[in-house]
């Protein structure tokens, strides 16, 4: 803490100073700890000598094991899709935008749900969103490619469109496709908080939200409060190691990064909670069957004892044993209200 202070300051002596005593200390440390003083320290150090991460994204390989290994993005995915799929309940043809479709993980599960659907599976239409590819490849459409295949195995109508744009706050309802009577979901896992660094980026996007007029709109973040200044489980060590890269990458940004490169600002529940209330939404609630069933998903974790499922009014957060790590909201123009039994 005194050497985040000494950087808001811009004390540099000190916080230079104090910065080699954390690594020092870091060394004492062992398991957990002194992998996260470490962190710190070479995010500090970063800071202090301006030597910025060059970019952001994660290697496809990271997030994979990642998604593999720990809870986190499978808990997001599974409880998302739940609400989504309560709400497509009875369509014939339905669309979903996702914000940040990444390597498309979130939608086979979806896609085989609605495959089992009584009546028979609805027309799914996919419109995923993302950032330019650092080595210039059509990885969106590669993603449709394989869910493509996917749907055609399970015999489900499937469309897709890969939408490259550098910032959500680009986007505009008219750029989608909008069609009449085919109901849609929007879909935002561990993206609204990098608008937080670009004024008025949030309130954009989310009037476009209202525009696109969503049956739901699902949202999972990090429970965490540090949007502001500076101020685990049993794994074989190939896993732990690449978690920790994976974690240790969100920490450097957090730290050493400022302004709009700084990507990594989230905000607990209760503020999300009055962005959308107060922008003319209104909360639909997770139900029963999204908890009990999440709750299984953890246990075919391994160290899966520590972590655990809590509801919190209408919507559902990850925990790891006291500590709230990620919350899943869903929303609906206010106008609309209905409960996931």
């Amino acid at each position: 803490m005194a050497c985040a202070e000494a950087v808001e300051n811009n004390n540099l002596v000190v916080a230079e100073s104090l910065v080699k005593q954390i690594g020092f200390l870091a060394v004492s440390q062992v398991g957990a700890m002194r992998k996260v003083a470490t962190y710190f320290a070479e995010a500090l150090a970063r800071r202090i000598y301006r030597v910025f991460p060059l970019q952001h994204s994660i290697s496809d390989s990271l997030e994979i094991n990642f998604y593999e290994t720990c809870p986190y993005t499978k808990f997001a995915h599974f409880t998302a899709n739940q609400a989504i799929l309560e709400a497509f309940q009875g369509k014939s043809r339905v669309h979903v935008i996702d914000f940040g479709i990444n390597q498309g993980m979130q939608w086979p599960a979806l896609l085989q749900a609605l495959a089992l659907r009584p009546g028979g599976p609805p027309a799914f239409r996919l419109t995923g969103i993302g950032p330019p590819a650092a080595d210039n490849s059509d990885q969106l459409q590669e993603v449709g490619w394989k869910l493509a295949q996917l749907a055609e195995t399970i015999h489900v109508r499937f469309e897709y469109r890969g939408f490259v744009a550098n910032s959500l706050a680009d986007l505009d309802a008219s750029m989608l496709d909008l069609r009449e009577d085919e109901p849609v979901a929007v879909n935002s896992v561990f993206e609204f908080h990098k608008l937080l660094a670009r004024p008025g980026a949030i309130e954009k996007v989310l009037s476009v939200v209202r525009k696109i007029r969503p049956e739901i709109l699902t949202v999972v973040e990090q429970e965490s409060n540090h949007n502001g200044s500076v101020e685990g489980s049993p794994m074989n060590p190939q896993n732990k190691t690449m978690t920790e890269v994976y974690l240790g990458n969100q920490i450097c940004n957090v730290v050493a990064c400022e302004g709009i490169d700084r990507v990594e600002r989230h905000e607990t529940l209760n503020q999300w909670r009055h962005r959308f209330s107060s922008t003319g939404f209104c909360p639909v609630h997770l139900g029963s069957n999204a908890f009990k069933q999440a709750s299984m998903l953890l246990a075919l974790f391994a160290g899966g004892d520590g972590y655990r499922v809590e509801e919190n009014s209408g919507c559902l957060m990850l925990g790891w044993h006291t500590r709230a790590l990620i919350a899943t909201s869903a929303w609906q123009l206010a106008a609309k209200s209905v409960v996931i039994l």
